[in-house]
């Protein structure tokens, strides 16, 4: 009897084994299934967001950054900083990306066309060929870079010229009790313009942490004239020395006054000169047609 107990035991042990090997390897079996499905699944969700993915953010900004690294690799490092610099100077009216995808387009441009207009000639112009293709490539070149430049001066006059009465309603406004940041704030609250929008950045950066004079100095980096470069040295300066800000900012209003009147007498004193060229090249010969023709008709209708 106990022979049969043990016997029936191990035979119930064995067949409960193999029912869990069985079971085991039909869930294996399954769970890969499932895991397979799912992949599938996500797969598909992948390529269905890819396709609701705009085409300019699936094909054209990759087409652009990598435009850009090839350029980024051919230019010089100095150049590409130059060039970021005169981007924050011009009020980062593009990315730096964007910047030397622009430049490369106008590059391959101008090439393209002057090798059309190379073909498109005589074989005996080979000179006039090489001088076209020069000024071409001298004009593709130099275009996005002169572009961006005139950006700079354009912003650089309208500070410029908004800087004095920046500065007088900032003395007023010390003048009157408050403190300099208050007073900043207040010039970029009732003005508009390039000026206003650096000192609304600069108050930012004061307002997350930054020190004032860095965020100033920073500025000063990003406008990049020589008055309000003065002007924030002048803060700077009375700030570590403990002189009324009130003070320094009269005299820097009073000396700001005095340079513009002085670049208006200046440019009084050049209008003369520039007038000169058009009255020469485009009056003068209108009105010797106008008092000489009739005279020279006469005189051909005597003879």
């Amino acid at each position: 009897m106990l022979i049969i107990l043990i016997v029936a035991t191990v035979f119930a042990s064995l067949a409960m084994a193999a029912i869990g090997v069985l079971s085991r390897q039909r869930a294996s079996v399954m769970e890969t299934r499932i895991q397979s499905f799912r992949n599938r699944t996500l797969l598909k969700e992948d390529l269905s967001v890819d396709l609701d993915i705009a085409f300019m953010d699936r094909v054209l900004k990759p087409s652009v950054e990598k435009i850009a690294e090839t350029a980024a690799k051919v230019l010089p490092q100095k150049s590409i900083a130059e060039i970021q610099q005169q981007l924050v100077m011009a009020g980062s009216p593009m990315r730096l990306n964007t910047f030397l995808t622009f430049w490369a387009a106008m590059m391959v441009v101008v090439l393209m066309g002057a090798l059309l207009v190379m073909v498109s000639l005589s074989a005996p112009l080979i000179p006039h060929k090489l001088g076209l293709f020069v000024v071409l490539f001298f004009i593709g070149y130099s275009y996005p870079r002169m572009w961006l430049k005139s950006k700079v001066k354009a912003k650089q006059k309208t500070v410029i010229k908004a800087l004095p009465d920046a500065l007088d309603l900032i003395t007023t406004c010390v003048e009157a009790g408050l403190g300099l940041d208050a007073a900043l704030q207040r010039v970029a609250d009732k003005s508009d313009g390039p000026l206003a929008e650096e000192l609304q950045k600069m108050l930012r950066d004061v307002s997350m942490g930054k020190l004032r004079r860095e965020a100033m100095t920073e500025l000063s980096e990003r406008i990049g004239v020589d008055e309000l470069t003065n002007f924030i040295n002048s803060i700077i300066q009375a700030e570590q020395l403990g002189v009324g800000i009130a003070q320094v900012l009269r005299v820097q209003s009073d000396q700001l006054r005095t340079a513009r009147r002085q670049r208006a007498e200046r440019s009084a004193h050049e209008a003369p000169i520039k007038m000169l060229f058009p009255l020469v090249l485009f009056i003068f010969p209108a009105f010797l047609m106008v008092i000489l023709g009739p005279a020279a008709i006469r005189i051909a209708q005597a003879f």
